[in-house]
């Protein structure tokens, strides 16, 4: 949950570095929580609650992605390689599951290193 709560609170945060533990969290939350207001808009008639999340963490989650993606050492102008279709997004998925650098690197020092603060 503290991952979930830490990329929200750098929500607009586009620089620096993101672990993959902490760009997967998020990751698995969100879709944890679209699914359970998915059947929770089903069962109320209400088909958008799911929709509404997704635009509330649009944001929070392109932030965290081109964190990610400089952590790999590429620009976070590879998250538009996502909208070539099924080629770009199996790239995309390869890049943000790929280990980080271990150095610092221009976006940042190595976010493993860095004390984790809550």
């Amino acid at each position: 949950m503290s991952w979930y709560l830490n990329v929200l609170k750098n929500y607009a945060g586009f620089s620096g570095r993101a672990r993959r533990k902490e760009y997967w969290m998020f990751a698995l939350f969100t879709a944890i929580v679209a699914v359970v207001l998915a059947v929770i808009g089903l069962a109320i008639d209400f088909q958008f609650l799911a929709l509404i999340y997704f635009l509330a963490v649009l944001i929070p989650s392109l932030a965290v992605q081109v964190r990610r993606l400089h952590d790999t050492g590429r620009s976070g102008w590879w998250t538009l390689i996502g909208a070539v279709p099924f080629v770009g997004g199996i790239i995309l998925l390869v890049f943000l599951c790929s280990e980080g650098a271990h150095e610092a690197n221009e976006y940042g020092a190595n976010p493993k290193l860095a004390p984790q603060g809550v």
